[in-house]
């Protein structure tokens, strides 16, 4: 059997769409954000000013002229690969965002492979068991964890495992760090040093993983399910195969490429997704850096961090998209 071939026109023309769609993306978020209540000079005056010096502030940061002119100079400026300068934090967004970009893939990703770890067993457990008790049980608790928010939860195990682990006497093990990358104050080094960081992961990895995860098991119960009443699963059976055989050796391997595509897909979507998760815990990745851009009205740097989050979202889509002939047995020629 030789794998179905995608042809370099195919490839070629799925890639320009991805670009006339990020470039779409950003336009719609550049007119959202100049449209937006609120004036960036503002921010960036002392309470003190005129509004002589307002206007000037305005006049230096290019924000007088018409949104036409201004979008003009920034697509210019975006083909050159000219992200520009943060009017907040007076450096190129460039540096800010490379910055924070590996903290929230570092995050990101050791969530996405909890993720995965979790949720695909739970949910292949809820479909062999599926409209028995365990399954029900399962059912209403992933429901539960994936319908919460995550700031609802973040803040939840804050209170339980950094305030409550001290008031309620807690083994020192068990008081986790609540805000931060590392503890501050402190120079530490080599094993410690990553001790400490991974202490400081704990809670904001817990979070993701955990709604992640139940998004999973809910997504696997239906497709392990589907797969578990086909003929060939019973024909199996019926040949005396053991059910870890069947388990692993039928029904995993004909849903391992739809997993395959869909933990392409998730990791865009957690780093997205940290948002409220790295402001809760105050971490400084692509998460915070959005917030407090859209909050001081740095127009540069919400337009830089769009830019990246929409670019891992295309890109992913893209390369799920062209993983389909490798991956998929049905694709194969």
């Amino acid at each position: 059997m030789q794998l179905q071939p995608v042809h370099p026109p195919a490839v070629l023309r799925r890639v320009a769409g991805a670009l006339l769609l990020l470039w779409l993306v950003l336009t719609i978020t550049f007119a959202l954000i100049r449209l937006a209540p609120g004036d960036a000079a503002t921010f960036l005056v002392s309470p003190s000013a005129t509004a002589a010096d307002v206007a000037r502030t305005r006049a230096d940061l290019g924000l007088d002229q018409s949104i036409a002119v201004q979008y003009a100079r920034w697509s210019a400026d975006m083909l050159r690969g000219n992200l520009g300068e943060s009017f907040s934090l007076h450096q190129p967004v460039m540096r800010v965002l490379a910055q924070a970009l590996p903290v929230s893939i570092a995050l990101g990703a050791a969530s996405l492979i909890l993720t995965f770890l979790v949720g695909v067993p739970l949910g292949m457990l809820q479909a062999v068991r599926r409209g028995r008790p365990l399954d029900h049980l399962l059912t209403v608790l992933t429901t539960t964890v994936y319908a919460a928010p995550s700031f609802w939860l973040a803040l939840a195990l804050v209170a339980v495992f950094t305030y409550g682990a001290a008031a309620w006497g807690f083994p020192r093990a068990f008081r986790l760090p609540a805000f931060g990358l590392e503890s501050p104050g402190i120079a530490l080094h080599g094993t410690a040093a990553l001790l400490d960081r991974v202490r400081h992961a704990i809670l904001p990895v817990t979070i993701l993983a955990a709604v992640g995860a139940a998004g999973i098991a809910r997504y696997a119960r239906s497709a392990i399910a589907d797969v578990l009443s086909q003929d060939f699963v019973r024909t199996a059976r019926a040949k005396g195969a053991s059910p870890a055989r069947v388990h692993f050796r039928h029904v995993l391997t004909t849903v391992l490429p739809a997993f395959i595509v869909l933990f392409a897909l998730s990791l865009p979507g957690l780093v997205a997704g940290s948002i409220f998760v790295e402001s809760v815990f105050a971490w400084p990745g692509m998460g915070r850096v959005m917030v407090s851009a859209i909050v001081a009205r740095d127009y540069p740097l919400v337009m830089g961090a769009a830019a990246v989050y929409a670019a891992l979202v295309l890109a992913a889509n893209l390369a799920g998209d062209l993983m389909l002939p490798v991956v998929d047995p049905r694709r194969r020629g």
